[in-house]
């Protein structure tokens, strides 16, 4: 996820038959991807106010 491939993706990938599993693996949020998130959200509030 953190490389940008979606969950659906690594789903089929990992042959889960529940989304939910690759779910609870592997969609928590590393440090990174909040760092970016935080980044994409602040962008989307600077562009809304302009």
């Amino acid at each position: 996820m953190e490389a940008g491939v979606g969950i659906k993706e690594i789903q089929q990938r990992l042959g889960h038959t529940d989304i939910n599993t690759t779910m609870n693996i592997y969609a928590h949020m590393t440090a990174n991807m909040e760092e970016k998130a935080s980044q994409q959200f602040n962008k989307l509030m600077k562009d809304l106010l302009l």
